[in-house]
């Protein structure tokens, strides 16, 4: 069995998650899932209340992988041009030109996704699957790596608008930020009572993905494949593994870029870590952030006051973890 420690191809990310957190105190489980989602090439959905430093979280990691960064905040009145780009006539040439948007970068941030209606979200359906923009008859490609992280304000619900299932279901994960602890906060303020230091660039975008290369190298055995699928199969029908009592609640099941999105994001966090094989716990520690987002509730769930956490919880104490022997690895 081999293991690639501190001198392993996870040493640029630790680099660059080290940098990051010299401005941004706490939020670890964000820092390393935007990492996740960088080498799986993947896009984060983010839900927390203001003040927690989720622009300032992608605006730092932009600069220390050396990447442009750009960010839009959702508003009922932003049009699908204002975040791809339009055709634009010049009079003093008599044609047209392409005005390329804010989506041409590396990290893109949708402020407050919900803010806009569904036509300026589905706008970002094409550049996240396909990293391609189409405006007119032409195809533009956007900068690699390419991520989108896309917030959620949980506090205020009133002239917004509901990701639909498709678009949420681009996101790999959805992660939930929280208040910060009693000393994060104190080190929080003393950062702010001095001017901040930019962070340093710690890889360049190529050396990135260069790495997302030798990440696809890490080993997955089979079992580890079956026990993915298998969650997120007992996610669609919870009586298969003895959760009866959750089907009530359960009107859809995740789709299966949730197993795609679980065996990838392992992949990835095994790579972050320094392994060079996957291990179920990797599997079961991103399966709340991959999942979440993907289920849709019944109304007798809303009234009974329970959530997507609470069910894929029971699935993954429901489902049984597979025993991966990692013989001549």
């Amino acid at each position: 069995m081999t293991s690639t420690n501190s001198s392993g191809p996870s040493h640029p990310l630790e680099r660059v998650l080290f940098e990051v957190k010299h401005t941004i105190v706490g939020q670890d489980t964000l820092l390393e899932r935007m990492a996740v989602a960088l080498i799986a090439d993947g896009h984060l959905l983010v839900e927390g209340v203001p003040g927690l430093a989720k622009t300032l979280a992608v605006k730092s990691l932009a600069a220390a992988i050396s990447g442009s960064f750009q960010r839009v905040q959702f508003t009922p009145d932003l049009v699908p041009a204002d975040l791809v780009g339009t055709r634009v006539y010049h009079q003093h040439s008599g044609e047209f030109r392409t005005e390329l948007g804010p989506v041409f970068a590396n990290l893109l941030l949708a402020d407050e996704i919900n803010r806009a209606p569904a036509k300026v979200q589905s706008a970002l359906l094409e550049v996240m699957q396909e990293h391609q923009v189409t405006i007119g008859r032409e195809t533009f490609r956007v900068p690699e790596p390419f991520l989108v992280m896309a917030t959620e304000n949980p506090i205020e619900s009133e002239g917004t608008y509901p990701l639909p299932e498709a678009q949420v279901d681009r996101f790999m994960m959805k992660v939930i930020v929280g208040y910060p602890t009693q000393a994060e906060e104190q080190a929080i303020v003393g950062r702010a009572l001095r001017p901040p230091e930019p962070p340093q660039a710690m890889v360049t975008a190529e050396e990135l993905i260069a790495m997302r290369g030798r990440a696809r190298q890490v080993y997955v055995d089979p079992a580890i494949v079956d026990y993915a699928v298998r969650l997120v199969a007992v996610t669609r029908s919870p009586a298969t593994a003895g959760l009866g009592e959750l089907e009530r609640y359960v009107t859809y099941g995740a789709s299966p870029r949730a197993s795609i999105a679980l065996v990838t994001g392992a992949r990835a966090l095994a790579f972050l870590r320094g392994r060079d094989y996957v291990l179920p716990h990797d599997v079961g520690e991103l399966a709340l952030d991959v999942l979440r987002h993907r289920l849709v509730l019944s109304y007798e769930a809303l009234a009974d006051d329970v959530d997507a956490d609470t069910i894929v919880t029971n699935v993954l104490r429901a489902v049984r973890t597979p025993e991966v022997v990692l013989r001549n690895r």
